[in-house]
């Protein structure tokens, strides 16, 4: 039985950052290389970066993934690696674009993987399953290939297949099976979500299964605008064995050495569960190191909270550096949002490269002063105060307001001072609304609404308290000093605009309403759903209402990372004219 030391380049691409991404396969091969791999893999998309979504449209940009490819190639051949075989996911193209006037049936922009050799293509796959729902939009992009790839490397047949591939029965794993591979590659560009990592095992299982072949799965890490991709790469055997699996949210190498099935039978095309099968062999491929076994390791995942704050850290971070803003600027109250946000922004900026301003009015109560200041000094980050009352008090002095317009007149001054200073100074300006607050509207347009980039948008609020706990937890583990005041989580939240202002006057507890927002906007249940599932008919009216009547706030707000199911943006698109209301 060969063995075939895989390698699993588990990196972080920038879409549309062609020479960047094929300078990280080139640097990744050559530590794989130098590890003794026989075979080197990288995510979908690698040398466009994961999604290009309408750059798709963009024939030049199509033209010039291909040149890269080959370009690649050549380089990799010219490092003197071309004899490593070595799989990228690239964007190609068969044809014009489907939304173009010379569209061709059938043909048109693929998601492809290539395996590169020898300094040529020796091989292409074209993705036979496309995801169109949630994010994905791949349906409006690419055309489905039709064909399963078998290259014969080091005497073992292996299949290419890439992402939704695998998240579907039938299809290249059914062929591969009937085509009797040995490993079948899967190459990924997988969003995070909460507990995807429980589901993903099985999943890889019951493929592997299916093919009755051993799974590679290499995903990729990185945020790009509001997704987070967290790796989470393995090898599983034909018989369902974890052999290796990869940390999350890190860039990382997986090398391991596999026991596979040798190939027997001469290569042939032909067809298998409805694909056609296009075979070809690779000759010349370094042969497995003498020595000790490559052991890639088992990465066991970890708590929710934990993984959570990552996958943030990682899309606050990456949104930030590869929109080459130099820091972020945020308001902070003292209140639990804003503290959280804060602590993300120094974990993935460090406090250097993070400015906190309080912006005081006359309902500010001190002791918020002064945890906003407590956090400052415990993250280190850059502190200022700007008091706001001058400036309401202009406004007052020339025009009549009261009630909610006075209150939405101070979240306004606020959001015009971060917008001077992010002007002034250069910083992105970091929102603090936490998913609960944004379902039920609970936010002022061009105010605490302003920001480029909302790190707890799709947190809801009793999440966000679970989040600064652990923080605080774990800083206190590794005997460092807790970066969250304890004020400012125990505290009742209040956007402090009147007098004695609290959210639970005009909202249920937090602990009443994030369910039933959970099952209403991530689960999609009605009324007469929530209702069964125990909640208060009244209670579920007044809420269904306050997030039917906000969806305008909601289309204006930030971008920000995605953690759950649905998010609100590119996984929840409602109309905002729209009458349709659940009858209570």
């Amino acid at each position: 039985m060969p063995t075939l030391r895989l390698a699993l380049s588990q990196v972080n691409p920038s879409v549309g950052d062609l020479a960047g991404n094929a300078d990280l396969v080139r640097s990744w091969t050559r530590q794989a290389a130098d590890a003794g791999a026989q075979l080197v893999l990288f995510p979908e998309m690698m040398l466009t970066g994961y999604p290009v979504e309408d750059l798709v449209f963009r024939r030049s940009f199509v033209a010039a993934s291909r040149a890269a490819l080959e370009r690649l190639a050549a380089d990799l051949a010219a490092d003197g690696l071309g004899e490593v075989p070595v799989v990228v996911g690239y964007l190609d193209a068969d044809g014009p674009p489907q939304v173009s006037g010379d569209a061709e049936p059938g043909h048109g922009a693929r998601n492809a993987a290539a395996l590169l050799h020898r300094g040529t293509v020796a091989a292409r796959y074209f993705k036979h399953h496309l995801p169109n729902y949630g994010v994905f939009d791949e349906d409006r992009y690419f055309i489905p290939g039709d064909t399963l790839t078998v290259v014969r490397i080091a005497g073992v047949d292996v299949a290419l297949t890439i992402c939704e591939d695998l998240w579907q029965a039938g299809g290249p794993f059914a062929a591969a099976r009937e085509a009797g591979v040995g490993l079948v590659v899967n190459i990924n560009g997988s969003p995070y979500e909460l507990n995807k990592d429980d589901i993903r095992l099985p999943l890889v299982r019951r493929r592997a299964a299916e093919a009755n072949a051993t799974i590679a799965y290499v995903n990729m890490i990185g945020g790009q605008d509001e997704l987070v991709f967290e790796g989470d790469s393995m090898i599983v055997s034909a018989d369902g064995e974890l052999l290796t699996r990869a940390p999350q949210f890190v860039e990382h190498l997986l090398v391991h050495d596999v026991d596979l099935p040798a190939a027997t039978e001469p290569p042939a095309t032909g067809t298998a569960a409805g694909l056609r099968v296009v075979r070809g062999t690779v000759d010349g491929v370094p042969p497995a190191p003498s020595g000790p076994a490559a052991v890639g390791g088992l990465i066991e995942p970890v708590a929710d909270e934990a993984e959570v704050w990552q996958a943030l850290v990682l899309g606050l971070r990456d949104y930030v550096n590869k929109n080459r803003f130099p820091s972020v600027v945020l308001g902070l109250s003292g209140g639990i949002d804003s503290a959280v946000v804060a602590a993300l922004a120094v974990d993935a900026l460090g406090g250097d490269r993070v400015v906190g301003v309080s912006l005081p009015s006359q309902h500010s109560s001190e002791h918020s002063r002064e945890d906003a200041a407590d956090l400052a000094k415990r993250t280190g980050l850059d502190y200022r105060v700007e008091p706001i009352q001058p400036m309401v008090d202009a406004f007052l002095a020339n025009l009549s307001l009261s009630g909610v317009a006075v209150e939405n007149l101070q979240a306004r001054v606020r959001g015009v001072i971060l917008m001077a200073l992010s002007n002034q100074e250069g910083h992105l300006v970091l929102t603090t609304g936490n998913k609960s607050e944004l379902a039920v509207g609970y936010s002022t347009l061009y105010g605490d609404s302003v920001g480029g980039f909302n790190p707890i948008k799709d947190v809801w609020k009793t999440l966000v308290w679970r989040l600064a706990k652990w923080r605080n937890a774990d800083a206190a583990r590794r005997g460092e000093t807790p970066p969250i005041p304890e004020n400012s989580i125990g505290k009742p939240p209040s956007a402090e605009l009147s007098p004695g202002q609290l959210d639970s006057d005009s909202l249920p507890d937090y602990d009443v309403l994030d369910p039933i927002l959970i099952g209403y906007v991530d689960g999609d249940l009605g009324r007469d759903g929530l209702v069964e599932s125990g909640h208060d008919p009244a209670v579920v009216d007044k809420v269904l209402r306050l997030v039917d009547t906000a969806e305008y706030k909601r289309r204006q707000s930030a971008p920000g990372a995605k953690i759950s199911m649905k998010a609100f943006g590119r996984d929840r698109r409602l109309p905002i004219t729209n009458r349709w209301r659940e009858k209570g």
